[in-house]
């Protein structure tokens, strides 16, 4: 069995920096985009590849209030 250690922080740190790379909210950082557009991913299906994994954490973190958990590293 594998030990739980909590999030990635790599992980957390590029969904702070890497902005969407094409769409409506084109250059806006992935933390900044809104629950809605998530949801519409979630609704038609998340983008293949690490985008798609980034953008479904990003879904869980906000439909599950734990924003908190990237705010120190906006300030980095």
């Amino acid at each position: 069995m594998q030990n739980f250690n909590g999030p990635d922080p790599t992980l957390l740190l590029e969904l702070v920096k890497m902005e969407m790379p094409f769409g409506k909210y084109k250059g806006t950082v992935l933390y900044r985009l809104p629950v809605s557009y998530l949801e519409w991913f979630k609704s038609k299906g998340f983008p293949a590849g690490k985008l798609g994994m980034l953008l479904q954490t990003m879904y869980e973190i906000k439909i599950n209030g734990l924003e908190d958990l990237l705010k120190p590293l906006l300030r980095k």
